[in-house]
């Protein structure tokens, strides 16, 4: 993603909010602080080349039915690291997880059926979820 930042994916758009969830897909092969890094290079590119756009940066979602899976371990030590990067004013971060969990920790497959791809249920928890913040980014 960020070579296509740096290399005209944001060349003519100025957009007032942008909406990034992303690190899930890096778990498997990449280390929490790796993972990291990246965000937190994605979130500068941003800065950078669109400076009056607002970023709402979602938590990782949780991954995996049990709790205190190994990723979802390595989840909550990114999502505690890339909250460090909410600024108060330019990027806002929401961990909208627990949301997509039972009370016990567990995930149910009526919301994410294969326990990382969020089904309609899934999509209609995450979008109610980012409302309130994405309203406040948009003002």
């Amino acid at each position: 993603m960020l070579w296509r930042l740096q290399n005209g994916e944001l060349e003519g758009i100025k957009p007032k909010v942008i909406v990034l969830m992303i690190g899930t897909n890096n778990a498997r092969n990449n280390s929490a602080p790796e993972i990291v890094e990246g965000i937190t290079a994605i979130i500068k590119e941003f800065r950078i080349r669109l400076p009056d756009s607002k970023v709402l940066l979602l938590g990782v979602f949780p991954r995996d039915g049990q709790p205190n899976t190994p990723n979802r371990v390595k989840i909550k030590e990114i999502n505690s690291s890339i909250a460090k990067l909410d600024d108060g004013r330019h990027v806002k971060y929401l961990d909208i997880g627990e949301k997509f969990l039972e009370p016990d920790g567990t995930m149910s497959k009526e919301v994410m059926p294969d326990f990382l791809h969020p089904n309609d249920k899934g999509y209609q928890i995450w979008t109610d979820a980012m409302q309130e913040a994405l309203a406040s980014l948009l003002k």
